[in-house]
Order: C-alpha cells, then structure tokens, then sequence
C-alpha cells in the first residue's frame, strides 16, 4: 500500500534527510587514502548518535553496520572493514537514520585521492542521472518516468543500470512501496500523486548490468568487477516541481572535484 504524507510527516522526514546529508558529508571528509571503512563507519555513528537520532541500517534484517560502505565494484550494502582507502579507488558511502519514528536514506559515491577520467565520468553520469530522475517526480507522472530519464541517460555512455535493486518509498519504515527502478518505459508504472515520499537511487555499473551476492548474503558487486556508483536523493512529489529533502550540498560545499 502507497501512503502518501501529511505536511507534518514531510517536515519530520526532512528533519532526517538533513541529518543523513550532514552525515554523508562529515564522513565524506575523512575520505582519504589510508583510512579504514571501519574508521568511517564509527564516525558515521557518532555523529548520527550525537545528532540524537539512530542508526537506521544497524540492525535492519541483521545488517552489522551503521554505513554501507561499497569500494570499487560493489554496487551497495558493503560492510565496513579494516581495508585502507587507497588512491583511485571509489566508495559508496549509504545512510541511514531513525528519528522522530521517521527513517532518513541518502547516499554519495566519493572519489578517492585522484581517479582517471574514466573513474570521474562514471561518478559525474550517474549524478546526472539521478537528478534527471528527480525532475521527473512530479504529480501526474508516473514511476516509469523516472526510471526511463535515469536508464536513457546512462545507456548513452554505455552504462549499465542494475536490475535487481531499486528505489522505494519511505517514512515510518525504511523501505515502503512504490519500488522505483532505475530502468523502464516513459508512462508506466504507479501514477505519482502529491505527498508520495520516494528514495530515487541510481545504481549504475561501468560495465555489463550483471551482479553477484556475496556470502555474507548482504554484499553486492558487479559479475565483471568493473567499478559501479550510486547516489541517492529522498524526494517529496509535488505538483510541478518535487520537493528534494535531502542535498549533496553539505558535501560538496568547498570542493570542486566532487
């Protein structure tokens, strides 16, 4: 069942977007070569905890971590480790909170040190991609919108988008309906109505769309073990214009190589 929010729910959820983006980037500045994922995961915590809210994935279906931390070819929910960040490599950083009984959920794929050029295209179509797919959220519209913008896009650079995982709704549970895949046809799909709060998130491969589940049964790479990016925005649906609550600006800000 499709719940769309009241105005006091939004402002609650946007509440935790917030919090999520101010998270992703006090995190994002301990991203350097020669700290552990580890090390990034307890400051994810800390700040998640210190900012009074909690650690929305620790403990969701006996996920071990507070961050999804995915290096390289692993697309998402990669755990936390003693690997060292090293020049070149990328990393996925997801978040989650729980505050106010409402969940938050955003995530930013960083560059680490200096990346080719190849590296930083990925990073820089998949960004576009997502807010391509964001403008499509308008009332009216429906999910196959979105994921259209987002699969045309990134198959113009010869991109793959991940099949298996997707974007959701959320609010008093993580992952509520609609799912929002990131490939599909202009028109179809559940039509968008004002107040739905979605998770729009692309996950896209630099090579073939295939992936692989590792054994510790959360972790996700890519089958060809090419470098795959995912961002990911929280959106309010809104008449002519969505509503984005959550903001890549907090970690951007004073950056230009992101």
């Amino acid at each position: 069942m499709i719940k769309l929010k009241t105005e006091d729910e939004v402002e609650i959820l946007r509440e935790n977007a917030l919090l999520v983006s101010k998270t992703l980037a006090e995190v994002g500045k301990h991203i350097l070569p020669g700290i552990t994922t580890m090390e990034l995961n307890k400051i994810g915590d800390t700040y998640i905890r210190d900012n009074g809210a909690i650690p929305a994935f620790l403990g969701y279906n006996g996920f071990p971590y507070s961050l999804c931390i995915s290096v390289n070819d692993v697309v998402v929910h990669g755990f936390a480790s003693d690997y060292r960040l090293r020049e070149g490599d990328i990393i996925s950083v997801d978040c989650g909170t729980i505050y106010k009984g409402y969940y938050g959920d955003s995530a930013y794929t960083f560059p680490v040190g200096e990346v080719t050029q190849e590296t930083a295209q990925l990073l820089k179509v998949t960004k576009e991609s997502l807010y391509r797919g964001v403008e499509k959220a308008v009332t009216g519209n429906r999910i196959g919108d979105i994921s259209f913008a987002v699969q045309n896009y990134i198959e113009s650079f010869g991109y793959s988008a991940v099949r298996e995982m997707v974007g959701h709704g959320i609010g008093k549970r993580l992952h509520e309906s609609p799912e929002v895949p990131n490939y599909g046809s202009r028109g179809q799909g559940k039509k968008l109505e004002d107040g739905l709060v979605i998770c729009i998130e692309p996950m896209i491969n630099a090579g073939g769309k295939s992936i692989y589940m590792h054994e510790d049964g959360w972790t996700v790479s890519t089958s060809d073990k090419k470098n795959s990016a995912h961002y990911e925005l929280m959106v309010v649906v809104r008449k002519g214009k969505p509503d984005v609550l959550s903001t890549f600006e907090y970690i951007e800000k004073n950056n230009n190589k992101l």
